[in-house]
């Protein structure tokens, strides 16, 4: 099975999500994608972050009647840096093959990441252009270090040629989107409300996500 990971706190999760995810499962030939549901990001304030229930419930909607499998694993296996959940998702699922999915935004800021170089060799890399990022991205202390791990993307397609090996970059481009989690929560401040109650299922943990504890 390859499986796309598109991490992020979803809050909330929306059309954009889903329209990149669907993007990236068709571009890369993917079995199916994770939504890596962050209990929280190191990098973003803990201002205005909805409740992992509600964020989870607003991923589980977005993703219905999609090869899209929202998950809250990242809190059940107590980690709190991607290039941590990604070497514990590797072990856990070995019969899988992983490729990591961020936007151009991310790609810009990716050096600021704790171990972002481990997270390169742990499994390939696809990056989303996103509008206003491009230049940022590839001007970016990762970028010059990615650069020569750049290959094309019916490399990465093929399954003839075997597993997929790391480091490895290649670059999506489609229609940009230009929805966006800010723009949701300024026009609905209490969106997290329409979700409240929900008691969802972690596909993955079988666990309930209120209740998901680190172990």
């Amino acid at each position: 099975m390859r499986t796309g990971l598109l991490g992020g706190s979803f809050n909330p999760a929306h059309g954009g999500h889903r329209r990149i995810s669907r993007f990236a499962l068709d571009a890369l030939a993917l079995d199916e994608m994770w939504w890596l549901v962050s209990p929280g990001n190191p990098l973003k304030p803990d201002t205005g972050m909805a409740p992992l229930p509600a964020r989870f419930a607003s991923a589980q909607w977005r993703a219905r009647r999609a090869r899209i499998v929202p998950t809250a694993i990242e809190a059940a296996l107590g980690t709190r840096y991607t290039a941590d959940t990604l070497a514990k998702l590797v072990r856990r699922y070995p019969a899988r093959e992983f490729i990591w999915i961020m936007g151009s935004d991310n790609l810009a800021q990716f050096h600021r990441w704790k171990d972002w170089r481990r997270i390169a060799r742990t499994m390939p890399i696809a990056v989303i252009a996103r509008p206003g990022y491009d230049h940022e991205a590839m001007t970016s202390p990762a970028m010059a270090w990615l650069r020569r791990h750049r290959v094309p993307l019916a490399r990465l397609r093929s399954r003839s040629r075997g597993r997929w090996s790391a480091p490895a970059l290649v670059l999506l481009r489609f229609d940009p989107d230009p929805r966006s989690a800010t723009a949701i929560r300024r026009a609905d401040p209490d969106w997290a409300a329409h979700h409240r109650g929900a008691a969802l299922r972690d596909p993955l943990t079988f666990r309930l996500v209120d209740e998901v504890e680190p172990t």
